[in-house]
């Protein structure tokens, strides 16, 4: 079991690998793999690749994220301004049907809703606005409602798992209910947790994922 110490020496190293990331702006407090970050960065970009830097640390169990965006000069949008951008972002990517949803925009802070047939368009709609100059958070509300009138088999989603290298022996238990998925069990990383959960939402006729599945390191 590593140590908070260990914990965040990892933690630091990571945001130091990632090419964005400037590591001197960003503090890293741990305890009991309970990950806090803090500080300032200048794009909503350097954000999430904070975030995500942290979860892929082999230990890490939560990540409290309470990074602050400063944009410069240069930076600064209106709200009108970043709308459009959204549009355009989102009428030059494929994965994303924009006429389903839309994005409502406050003050920098953007809202989506709507609904859509597959979970990796909802991804693709939040992904494709995360350089936009100007956007401090995503609130992604938007629903997943799958056109197919498939029931949901849960023997193929447990052999997709198992297909998987990174989690194939892990203690995972899928369980159906309607259009709903929920995972239980545990895994051995926020990585792990991750990727389970990204296979279930690829079952046709998924509306929602319930992933309860538990972090336990001891390695």
């Amino acid at each position: 079991m590593k140590t908070n110490q260990d914990l965040q020496k990892d933690v630091q190293d990571a945001l130091k690998w990632e090419p964005l990331l400037n590591a001197a702006e960003i503090g890293v407090t741990v305890k009991d793999g309970v990950i806090t970050l803090t500080g300032t960065v200048d794009s909503y970009a350097k954000k999430l690749e904070a975030e995500d830097a942290a979860k892929n640390v082999a230990g890490v169990k939560v990540v409290a994220e309470e990074i602050v965006i400063k944009y410069g000069n240069t930076g600064s949008r209106t709200d009108t301004e970043i709308a459009t951008e959204i549009l355009n972002a989102w009428k030059w990517n494929w994965e994303v049907p924009a006429d389903k949803i839309k994005a409502k925009v406050e003050h920098g802070w953007v809202t989506l809703d709507g609904e859509l047939e597959w979970n990796y368009q909802r991804v693709a709609a939040k992904t494709a606005i995360k350089n936009i100059a100007g956007v401090l958070d995503v609130n992604n509300n938007i629903k997943i409602k799958s056109e197919t009138h498939d029931l949901i088999e849960k023997q193929d989603i447990e052999f997709a798992l198992q297909r998987n290298s990174s989690i194939d022996d892990l203690d995972i238990h899928v369980d159906v209910a309607g259009n709903n998925v929920t995972l239980k069990g545990s895994v051995n990383s926020y990585y792990a947790k991750d990727e389970a959960e990204q296979i279930a939402w690829n079952a046709p006729g998924v509306w929602t994922v319930d992933n309860e599945l538990v972090i336990e390191y001891d390695n």
